[in-house]
């Protein structure tokens, strides 16, 4: 597993996981069971993998010289 996430996107999927995870918890809305969706986004900051960038052959890492 290479590393494909880079420091850019981990920052906006810590931002993005954190407030789906808070909307969660705090059981605002209809809705509020899928804020624990926020934990895949947690997830593949602190590994710096996304299993989806892959299969699109994306990556946002800075490529070393």
């Amino acid at each position: 597993m290479t590393t494909n996430v880079g420091t850019l996107d981990r920052i906006a999927r810590v931002i993005a996981g954190i407030f789906l995870l808070a909307l969660a918890v705090m059981g605002t809305g209809e809705w509020h069971y899928l804020g624990w969706l926020g934990i895949i986004p947690l997830a593949t900051a602190a590994i710096g993998y996304c299993p989806s960038y892959s299969i699109l052959g994306v990556s946002t890492c800075a490529t070393k010289q």
